[in-house]
C-alpha cells in the first residue's frame, strides 16, 4: 500500500511570513478541504515546489466569503481589502472557504 504524502503548497510571497509566524490561516476551496486537525504537514512553494517547512494544523471549518473580518485579515498578514481581492483572484465567485488554522512546527 503506497504511503499517503501529507503537504500543502503556498505562494513563495508567504514564505517569509509563515517562518516568522506572521501567517497562521490559509483560504483554501473545497479541493484542499481534506485537511484535519492534528495533522502534519510538509510545506512547499507552489512555483519551485521547495520544501521550505512543516506545519501542524490547529483547526479547520467553514467561513463564508461574506464573513472575513480583519482578524482574519491579521491573521493573513495583509488588509481585508488585499484578503478579499486575493481570494477573488485565486478562487473567482467563492462564496465558501475552508478556513485552515495552522502553526509552525520548529
Amino acid at each position: 500500500m503506497k504511503e499517503l504524502i501529507s503537504c500543502i503548497s503556498f505562494f513563495e510571497r508567504f514564505e517569509a511570513d509563515i517562518l516568522a509566524q506572521r501567517k497562521t490561516i490559509t483560504l483554501r476551496d473545497e479541493t484542499e478541504s481534506h485537511f484535519i486537525s492534528g495533522q502534519e504537514l510538509s510545506v512547499y512553494t507552489f512555483e519551485s515546489k521547495r520544501k521550505f517547512c512543516n506545519i501542524h494544523i490547529e483547526n479547520v471549518t467553514t467561513v463564508a466569503f461574506d464573513a472575513l473580518d480583519q482578524s482574519h485579515a491579521q491573521q493573513e498578514n495583509m488588509t481585508l481589502t488585499q484578503l478579499k481581492e486575493l481570494i477573488q483572484e485565486i478562487y473567482p465567485g467563492i462564496r465558501e472557504l475552508f478556513l485552515i488554522e495552522f502553526r509552525l512546527v520548529k
